[in-house]
């Protein structure tokens, strides 16, 4: 087996240093490759990740730049591109600014429980995980939109879009994705199709906490754009899952530079 770790990050100068002190020889021992995709930071993001790795050789990884600012949608085209073309079989998505934490994976790589599925998504709202400082009405929110979308793909969704994923790359060879939206509804569209896909799905559960981070999400607007989604999905769904999804007009290539390497890691 071979494992990816993806980590997209964006303007968290103050959480990427403490993410990449998560990768402790224990969880070094399941995983052959990590990418930090930087999707055009602002602040020191790129340059405290890169002096943390150069002073910590034993991490296997690679630090790109996005060549323009894809989103959180598109740093997933560029990191999922990345695990094909050089032929990893999972690909595992940590954030970047420190809400999860990669040591809650572990259970599930040593049962090898993910083999039975295409796809094993952390769930903020799994009743055995753990939340700290995560609002009432955040949580109340996000447990109504849960349940919404259990009703749509019958059967019991725990989280639309937490920070840590693992999937297999056999479900990602035919770029059902490239159409969805490069913003935060992305994860939405990927529970769409994995119900449209009969993709086999689990959740399992994972601590996360909220301290210094600063939310991208912009609640109303992206509500309603959720809802809307759920509702085409409802009437059209192939139709839905197959149109062009992205209301990106700059039609990206999602290319990127590579800004840091370890000497021993080589693209395949």
């Amino acid at each position: 087996m071979k494992t990816l770790v993806f980590i997209p990050s964006y303007n968290c100068e103050k959480q990427i240093t403490r993410v990449l002190k998560q990768f402790n020889s224990e969880v070094l021992n399941y995983i052959d490759e990590i990418i930090l995709v930087n999707n055009r930071s602002t602040d020191k993001t790129e340059k405290n990740a890169i002096d943390y790795a150069r002073s910590h050789k034993e991490l296997p990884i690679k630090i790109l730049r996005n060549n323009d600012n894809y989103g959180l949608g598109g740093s997933h085209k560029v990191a999922f591109k990345y695990a094909l073309k050089n032929k990893f079989d999972y690909i595992i998505v940590l954030h970047g600014d420190d809400q999860g934490n990669i040591k809650d994976i572990l259970k599930v790589l040593k049962s090898e429980k993910y083999k039975e599925y295409d796809c094993c998504l952390g769930a903020r709202f799994h009743k055995q995980s753990r939340i700290e400082g995560y609002s009432t009405f955040r949580t109340f929110g996000n447990k109504v939109y849960n349940s919404l979308f259990s009703l749509v793909v019958r059967y019991k969704v725990k989280d639309l879009g937490s920070g840590l994923n693992m999937y297999s790359t056999r479900m990602l060879k035919n770029k059902f994705y490239m159409r969805f939206p490069n913003d935060l509804t992305f994860n939405y569209c990927m529970i769409l199709a994995s119900n449209y896909y009969k993709h086999r799905v689990c959740f399992f559960p994972i601590s996360w906490r909220e301290e210094d981070q600063i939310s991208n999400v912009k609640m109303i607007n992206q509500a309603f754009k959720v809802l809307g989604m759920l509702g085409k999905y409802i009437l059209y769904k192939g139709k839905f899952i197959k149109s062009n999804i992205n209301n990106d007009k700059n039609h990206h290539d999602y290319t990127y530079k590579i800004v840091y390497e370890r000497e021993d890691v080589y693209d395949k």
